[in-house]
């Protein structure tokens, strides 16, 4: 009896931006930084688009206030990123190994920096240290997976 198999693969385009700070500790951090802020910003551009077609409303002042909502939002998590990829980065030249380890420690000293930069108490940096260092770890231990 005939039979037949489909194979393939799929993989979505990569986008690199090389910004050479002249240290690679700089260079990863801008790069995360860029990065990261760029899909904030994506995703705002389509939540605010959204909400314009829904209104049927488009006015020169909602476009000005989508696009200051893009720029805070790829600040702030451009900012965050960052500092986890600068945090991760020196984690391993510090241990002087590449593991979950690496992503666990940068993960919740960004944690803990965001949340005592944001002027919360002891216990608010305790449990934002705590996640970090579980969204971190969670997302290396994804990266395996894959």
């Amino acid at each position: 009896m005939p039979s037949s198999r489909f194979s393939g693969s799929y993989s979505s385009p990569k986008v690199d931006v090389a910004i050479d700070m002249g240290n690679p500790y700089l260079n990863l951090t801008l790069d995360g930084f860029l990065k990261i802020g760029a899909v904030a910003a994506t995703r705002v551009a389509a939540e605010e688009t959204y909400h314009c077609l829904r209104a049927g409303n488009f006015s020169k002042n909602k476009m000005e206030h989508s696009l200051k909502k893009m720029c805070k939002e790829a600040a702030y998590w451009g900012t965050i990123a960052g500092v986890y990829v600068g945090m991760e980065y020196g984690m391993e030249r510090v241990r002087g190994t590449r593991d979950w380890k690496n992503a666990m420690l940068g993960g919740a000293i960004t944690g803990a920096l965001i949340s005592a930069a944001t002027d919360n108490g002891k216990d608010k940096v305790v449990l934002s240290a705590i996640s970090g260092a579980a969204i971190a770890t969670a997302a290396e231990f994804l990266s395996y997976l894959t």
